[in-house]
C-alpha cells in the first residue's frame, strides 16, 4: 500500500474519534496533519483537544499543526488553510470529518440545532472543500474525503430525524457534485461510512452507552479505510461511496476481528447502511433499531 510520507492532510474535527484515527494512521507513514477543530480546552464529557491530538500525531511519527477553527466561520476556515499551506507547503488531502448530530423529529428539533447541523455538516463541508481545492489542484495525488453515508433514499432514514439526515446527506451530495466538477483536474472526491457503529463519544452518548460501545468497532477501521482510499490514484478512483470494511477487503484485508471492541458481542449496523449492501465474507452485522427506538433508549 502506498505511503503518505510527506503528504499534508487538512482534517476538520480531528481532535478525537474518527478524525483523530485518520490523522494517526497517516502520521504512522510520516504525514503532516493540520488538526482543525474547536476544542482548545478540555471538555468535561469528551476526551481530547487539538493539542492532545497534535501530541498523539507527533508520537505516531507525523508532524502536527493544531488550529482552532469553527468551520461555520468563513474567515476561520480561510485562515486555517492558509496556516496549513504556510507550515507545510501545500495540501494533498482534505478530510471533512466535523459533524453535528441530533436524532430528533421535527417537533424535537429547535431551529438553532437545525442551523448548527446544516452549518457544520453541509455548509462547513462545502466551504472547507472550496478553499482547499486551489491547493489540492497543485498536489500529485489529491483527495477530498467526506465522512458521510451512501445516498440511500429510504423513508426510514428520514422519518425519525429529518433534519440530521438532510444535513448529513448534504455532505454526500457534495461528493456527487464536486467529484464531477473536479474529475478533469484529477482531484478525487469520495465518501467513507462505517458498516457498524464506531466506538466514539457520539455513539456512547446518543445510542445506548457502554452496551452499544461493546457492539461497535474501533475508530481504527475508519483510519485504515481512509488510508486505503488515499492510496488509490486520484484520477481513477473518484465519486465513490465507500463502506469501511468493503474498501479494506478490496485492499486485501481478510481479518476484521481486531477492530471489534468486544468479540463476545454481536456487531451493530450503523445508520444509513443500505439493506442490500453485502458485508465481506465472515462478517455478520445485527440490524440497528430504528432511530426512534434509539432515542427512547437514551
Amino acid at each position: 500500500m502506498a505511503s503518505l510520507k510527506g503528504k499534508t492532510l487538512f482534517i476538520s474535527g480531528a481532535s478525537r474519534g474518527i478524525g483523530l484515527a485518520i490523522a494517526l494512521r497517516a502520521a504512522r507513514d510520516g504525514a503532516n496533519v493540520a488538526i482543525a477543530a474547536k476544542t482548545a480546552e478540555p471538555h468535561p464529557r469528551l476526551k481530547g483537544t487539538i493539542f492532545t491530538a497534535a501530541d498523539e500525531v507527533r508520537a505516531a511519527g507525523g508532524k502536527a499543526l493544531p488550529i482552532v477553527c469553527d468551520i461555520r466561520e468563513e474567515a476561520q476556515v480561510m485562515d486555517a488553510i492558509e496556516k496549513t499551506v504556510a507550515e507545510f507547503g501545500g495540501i494533498d488531502i482534505c478530510v471533512n470529518n466535523a459533524s453535528a448530530i441530533s436524532l430528533t423529529n421535527s417537533q424535537g428539533t429547535d431551529m438553532k440545532r437545525f442551523d448548527l447541523m446544516m452549518g457544520i455538516n453541509t455548509r462547513g463541508t462545502f466551504m472547507v472543500s472550496k478553499y482547499c481545492i486551489p491547493h489540492l489542484k497543485k498536489a500529485e495525488n489529491p483527495h477530498i474525503l467526506m465522512l458521510s453515508p451512501p445516498l440511500d433514499m429510504k423513508v426510514k432514514w428520514f422519518e425519525h430525524s429529518t433534519a440530521y439526515t438532510i444535513a448529513k446527506y448534504g455532505m454526500s451530495m457534495c461528493v456527487l457534485g464536486l467529484s464531477g466538477e473536479l474529475k478533469g483536474a484529477g482531484v478525487a472526491v469520495n465518501a467513507l461510512w462505517p458498516r457498524t457503529t464506531i466506538a466514539t463519544a457520539a455513539v456512547g452518548n446518543l445510542l445506548g452507552g457502554d452496551a452499544m460501545i461493546r457492539m461497535s468497532r474501533t475508530p481504527e477501521i475508519m483510519g485504515d479505510a481512509a488510508h486505503a482510499i488515499f492510496s488509490r490514484p486520484s484520477r481513477e478512483f473518484t465519486g465513490n461511496f465507500c463502506i469501511d470494511d468493503k474498501i479494506l477487503y478490496a485492499s486485501g484485508v481478510r481479518d476484521f476481528e481486531p477492530y471489534r471492541v468486544d468479540r463476545s458481542m454481536p456487531l451493530m449496523s450503523d445508520f444509513f447502511v443500505p439493506e442490500d449492501d453485502v458485508p465481506p465474507p465472515g462478517v455478520t452485522v445485527q440490524p440497528l433499531p430504528s432511530v426512534g427506538a434509539a432515542q427512547t433508549s437514551r
